[in-house]
């Protein structure tokens, strides 16, 4: 995000920066396209890039498992997509990451 820019997600949501085609895989090292056809149901992925301090459970907070910087799988279909400075990003809840890429 620009430095002008930020979002500071609540609670137990996550923002994530979608990953390029390059980075996700779709286009291949000589440029070929993979058709969406191919990954259409696919979970999405993405980079953390600002996460929330996390969520109370009967008066305790529960920080969150994932942290700025990890690569993440998360439901294609569990975001809310917002435009900032230009970039695109999904501000997610965590229960909605199936999983951290390592």
């Amino acid at each position: 995000m620009s430095e002008k820019t930020t979002i500071t997600p609540l609670y137990d949501r996550v923002v994530v920066r979608p990953l390029s085609p390059e980075e996700a895989g779709t286009v291949s090292a000589s440029g070929i396209i993979i058709p969406d056809t191919v990954s259409k149901e696919k979970p999405e992925q993405g980079i953390v890039v600002a996460a929330g301090p996390g969520k109370y459970d009967d008066g305790t907070l529960v920080p969150l498992t994932v942290k700025e910087g990890d690569r993440v799988l998360f439901s294609k279909y569990g975001f809310d997509e917002v435009k900032v400075g230009g970039e695109t990003y999904c501000i997610v809840a965590e229960s909605n990451i199936l999983g951290i890429i390592t």
